[in-house]
């Protein structure tokens, strides 16, 4: 936990290399000090059939789930850091967004909990 899961246009991964993207990602969310870094997941899925406003428009949007608990002002610092780090590697992307979503303490389960 955390798991930040990036959707984008197929064109975004031919402009960074997916790598790159990812660690880019990671360094944001470790940076918000709200995580320990072992606990950090980053993945990546580059679509190439969409439909941006009936366009074929370049898109980064990141889906974060952490564990309920934070604050809307820690959760917004997050989102910010990451969506600042990534305008500095695609300026010329123009849509670029995130949204943070809570994990229940009370319904999450992985495979070391049962």
């Amino acid at each position: 936990m955390p798991h930040f899961v990036i959707d984008c246009s197929k064109n975004i991964i031919e402009l960074n290399s997916p790598e790159e993207i990812i660690q880019n990602v990671y360094d944001a969310a470790e940076s918000s000090k709200l995580f320990k870094p072992k606990d950090i997941k980053v993945r990546i899925t580059p679509f190439e059939h969409y439909n941006i406003g009936n366009t074929k428009n370049d898109f980064i949007h990141i889906f974060a789930n952490i564990m309920e608990g934070r604050t809307n002002e820690q959760k917004s610092n997050l989102s910010k850091g990451i969506i600042s780090e990534l305008k500095k590697i695609f300026p010329e992307v123009q849509i670029i967004s995130i949204n943070v979503r809570d994990f229940e303490k009370a319904t999450y389960c992985n495979k070391s909990m049962v």
